[in-house]
């Protein structure tokens, strides 16, 4: 099960380390990580696909996003360093801004520190390659840039990490502080994701019956992700518009690259998501892709197929074969075909993610569960293998958001098995909308002495 599944009392808070190219992030991430997690290269520009690691210190749990370092050209530097810059820490509570002492303050450092400004986020500033006390007054010059004290460290040698993470934890928001909306009982909320140009923009506007997000032709128009409060049915939902996944965030840069970081940021503060496929194409590697990602973050899931007005007979038929076929793995999900741009069955997605929120949230008693596990087992008994049977013991749902229970059991059981038990879970108590996880712990048998 990943973080993302496991409960919590609050959101854990996320630090994006920013800086200039091959100033050392990736080296102090692997510092604060105690281990080689990200890429480390003497060419600017390495960090492209592995950028989110869990990470702990003095008992709190946070996100560090390891952003990769922008390469400016001689035109357009200012722009494209804050369009960057500003996408990288939108989705950040705190930022740590990496400087090299050794090369001193420049004027990309400089345009950087105007956009964490303007951002008003906490910022903790670490002058890097600082690896003895002869280094020391270089990192004092960094007082100029107006952010506060430079936090003299060596990601290589590890000088000063522990004093720059106290000074992050300290800038950080206290935890109460991070508690989602829906733990305050308020609206739901709802992500709206999908590959670029499907049309998530038109019907987070249909749905809010205005022109609320840029709406064009041209693919990954959306570069933010939009919150709105609408009503659909008669009733709240807060949607989250999304920029277009692309299917390998090591081919998108710039905008894009942090564009994906936000959609995954949205997916993660979402309760349900409205995966948005093009009814009119048929299914692409990179839906299922999404798909996948939604059901391992542990998000409810209604799918839409969008663009139902440019569909005729042929299309439909070739359309119903490819959902047997590539998404016969999500036949839990609710699904509604929809026009975004018309309003056809628009309506009907209350009524889908209703079932969603009630599948994802739904919690069954040990009493329950432990009678329903022994009438299965009683009439579908695990294989022998190997001249051995093991047995379900017990069982307990260990959460809820989204539905996990913990099984124990004689012996490991095969995968076949558990699929079986999932699916009777299903029939049995519904969980429509929502990933059923299911934990094996096998007994362990202790030998004599």
């Amino acid at each position: 099960m990943s973080a993302a599944d496991e409960p919590s009392a609050s959101p854990r808070p996320v630090v994006a380390v920013v800086g200039r190219p091959n100033v050392g992030k990736s080296t102090l991430v692997n510092r604060i990580l105690g281990r080689r997690e990200a890429v480390v290269q003497d060419t600017p520009g390495v960090t492209r696909d592995r950028v989110s690691y869990d990470a702990e210190w003095a008992g709190r749990e946070f996100v560090l996003v390891d952003t990769g370092g922008w390469i400016s050209d001689a035109t357009g530097m200012a722009a494209q360093i804050a369009e960057q810059a500003e996408a990288a820490i939108q989705l950040a509570d705190a930022v740590l801004f990496v400087v090299d002492s050794t090369v001193g303050t420049t004027d990309e450092d400089e345009a950087v520190v105007r956009v964490l400004r303007r951002s008003r986020k906490p910022v903790v500033l670490a002058a890097n390659k600082v690896d003895d006390q002869r280094f020391e007054a270089d990192a004092a010059a960094m007082w100029n840039l107006g952010l506060g004290e430079p936090h003299v460290v060596s990601a290589l040698h590890g000088r000063g990490s522990g004093d720059l993470l106290d000074a992050l934890m300290a800038a950080l928001p206290a935890a109460e502080q991070g508690v989602r909306d829906d733990e305050q009982g308020g609206p739901h909320r709802v992500a709206i994701v999908g590959k670029p140009n499907v049309g998530k923009s038109s019907l987070l506007n249909r749905l809010a019956g205005s022109t609320r997000s840029v709406v064009s032709d041209l693919s990954g128009t959306t570069v933010d992700p939009v919150d709105e409060l609408v009503e659909i049915g008669g009733e709240a939902f807060r949607l989250i518009d999304t920029a277009g996944i692309r299917r390998r965030v090591k081919e998108a840069s710039g905008s894009e690259y942090y564009a994906w970081l936000r959609t995954q940021a949205a997916i993660e503060r979402a309760e349900i998501c409205v995966v948005v496929l093009d009814a009119s194409e048929s299914v692409s590697d990179q839906d299922l892709k999404i798909l996948s990602g939604v059901e391992e973050a542990g998000r409810g899931m209604v799918i839409a197929f969008n663009k139902w007005d440019l569909t005729d007979e042929e299309r439909q038929r070739y359309l119903r074969r490819e959902v047997e076929r590539d998404l016969q793995a999500w036949t839990w999900a609710p699904s509604v075909n929809i026009s975004a741009l018309r309003g056809r069955n628009v309506d009907k997605l209350a009524r889908a993610i209703d079932a969603a929120i009630e599948g994802w949230s739904t919690r069954i008693s040990t009493g329950r569960l432990n009678a329903f596990l022994g009438r299965i087992v009683a009439s579908n008994p695990h294989p022998v293998r190997g001249g051995k049977q093991p047995r379900i013991l017990f069982g307990t749902q260990a959460q809820n958001c989204p539905p996990t229970f913990a099984l124990f059991t004689s012996g490991q059981l095969d995968p076949g098995y558990v699929r079986f038990v999932e699916r009777r879970l299903r029939e049995e108590f519904g969980f429509a909308g929502s990933p059923v996880h299911i934990q094996i712990r096998a007994r362990t048998k202790h030998k004599d002495r």
